[in-house]
């Protein structure tokens, strides 16, 4: 069997590992298993190995260094403070958005739980291999990501520069994957069975939502006086991690020696050793709770269910239907991996139609903003439809989708029919009727023949969607491990994503036309009528 790179990389720091009492043999064949398993699942994401279909992991990592130019801008300039925290919390938002959507399946995972704690191996062996497991995917994540920018820096500010900012990138890394793990830790220990299933799912939402608006405090944090960024410290800047990673280049570089970039430098250094070793404390602790997740306590909720059949009973009209229809609902609501990955992208959607208008109020007034076409931000909501839709093939229990076939079902139409409209009631209508309550506020009245537009928009592009995506099979047929083809399922995830923005383009010109909003409507409600009884016909 081949050996990973990434395991013989390892083995330099086998010393190290047994200086901490850990077995690094029995380390490295738990490791070599997670990577062989991972590697099955998908398409070779930690061995650098020659494959005879290509190297998938190679081509997601150019994808990772495209997405890493946007920060390239900000390596060029005299204002230090500024340029590295906006580098740092694009950083710190690229690395939390990673571990939430793609690796809390990792921390969570059981198998450890279930397979290696039952066998005569030390705890602490254990768990150094999920942390390294984690760590080594996090360091090729994170090295594809800064690996164009710094050398940027190393040639526009010097040697000096580099080095300090990989050092920093290190305790970011550190930072990233302890507070994650703590944060889930927090939960484990003080709730437990279906409830604790539940809340783990909304987490993955407060820190979406979090990290963004974090993002956008930073840029706050500045003032913008004749074109030039001054910082000026405010007490509330401790609480911003970005700044924290900044402020060491201020100190050490520039030779400012003020109390508050002091204070920030020491937060960055101890604040992530803080964090890693809590974790290291407390993770015996977070894998015996981590049983939790296996229980199912506590009793279904009798009212969630009223709430479908009355649901149903309005969007379905035959008995087949509305039957695939409840079995969607109960699928999207009960599915944890599914859960893991719709939920924080639901989260995004919630908050970037207003980030936009609170970005604004900064050069205009409330007034100024609800006599323009901003409403059209609203087109974000409808971001989410493409993944969401597409993720309704997959499912941790798909080889249970035998049963379509042999009940008779030889055509999946009905159920594309019925899953869609429960994506569409469960998920898109309660945020963009939140969403379109608040803008119609903001906006009046005026916009609610666009919203009507934007939401056959919804419908049409889920059609799309499904027709693009949909290949014969039935929904929740699929594997989630098929879900994660390297850079080919992400570069689809941005195309299905880009479709939204060709929806708000063609919006926008519509609304220079007179009568354009009118006649859009109309031949929007044509073309959603004829693709939905041609996609559905025999259904």
């Amino acid at each position: 069997m081949d050996d990973f790179r990434s395991l013989k990389v390892l083995d330099h720091f086998r010393r190290a590992f047994e200086k901490l009492h850990i077995d690094y043999v029995m380390m490295r064949k738990i490791l070599h298993m997670k990577f062989t398993m991972d590697g099955r699942r998908v398409p070779t994401i930690f061995n650098q190995s020659k494959e005879s279909k290509g190297n998938q992991f190679l081509k997601s990592l150019g994808l990772y260094m495209l997405f890493s130019l946007i920060m390239i801008p900000f390596v060029f300039g005299n204002e230090i403070m500024f340029q590295m925290s906006i580098i740092y919390g694009m950083t710190m938002f690229f690395l939390m958005t990673s571990m939430i959507a793609d690796f809390s399946v990792v921390l969570l995972d059981l198998r450890d739980t279930t397979i290696l704690h039952t066998k005569p191996i030390h705890s602490k062996t254990i768990n150094a291999a999920k942390f390294i497991h984690v760590l080594i995917y996090m360091v090729l994540l994170t090295g594809a990501f800064t690996l164009i920018p710094a050398i940027v820096m190393l040639f526009v500010h010097g040697i000096s520069f580099f080095i300090l900012f990989i050092v920093s990138i290190c305790f970011i890394l550190l930072f990233v994957i302890a507070l994650t793990s703590l944060v889930y830790i927090f939960v484990l220990r003080f709730f437990s069975g279906e409830q604790l299933k539940d809340l783990i799912n909304y987490i993955q939402i407060v820190l979406s939502i979090g990290i963004f608006v974090g993002y956008q405090i930073v840029l706050r944090a500045f003032d913008y006086t004749y074109l030039f960024k001054v910082y000026d410290f405010s007490w509330w800047h401790v609480f911003i991690p970005p700044m924290w990673f900044a402020a060491p280049y201020e100190l050490f570089l520039l030779g400012n020696t003020d109390r508050p970039l002091i204070i920030l430098t020491i937060i960055a250094i101890v604040v992530p050793m803080i964090a890693i070793y809590s974790y290291y404390r407390l993770m015996p602790s977070f894998e015996r709770n981590l049983q939790k997740l296996m229980k199912n306590a506590g009793k279904p909720k009798s009212g969630k269910g009223k709430i479908s059949l009355i649901l149903e009973r309005i969007v379905c009209f035959k008995k087949e239907e509305r039957m695939f229809f409840r079995f969607a609902i109960q699928m999207m609501g009960e599915e944890r991996e599914f859960k893991l990955k719709v939920y924080p992208s639901l989260g995004m959607a919630l908050v970037f139609p207003f980030i936009f208008i609170y970005n604004e109020l900064s050069y205009r007034t409330i007034e100024e903003i609800s006599n323009g076409n901003m409403y059209l931000w609203i087109y974000f909501v409808n971001m989410v439809i493409g993944t969401i839709v597409y993720t309704l093939q997959f499912s941790s229990n798909y080889k249970g989708a035998w049963i379509f076939p042999v009940a008779g079902f030889r055509h999946p139409g009905l159920m594309y029919r019925a899953s869609l409209k429960a994506f569409l009631v469960k998920f898109y209508v309660p945020i963009f009727l939140f969403v379109s309550i608040i803008y119609s506020y903001i906006f009046t009245s005026r916009i609610i023949l666009d919203l009507i537009i934007i939401f056959l928009a919804a419908i049409l592009q889920s059609l799309f969607v499904i027709h693009i995506t949909y290949r014969g099979s039935f929904p929740f047929s699929k594997p989630f491990e098929s879900l994660k083809q390297g850079s080919s399922n992400t570069i689809l995830t941005f195309g299905l994503m880009f479709i939204s923005a060709i929806f708000a383009g063609v919006h926008f010109l519509i609304l220079q036309i007179p009568y354009g909003s009118e006649s859009y409507l109309i031949a929007i409600v044509i073309v959603v009528s004829v693709m939905w009884k041609r996609m559905f016909k025999n259904n």
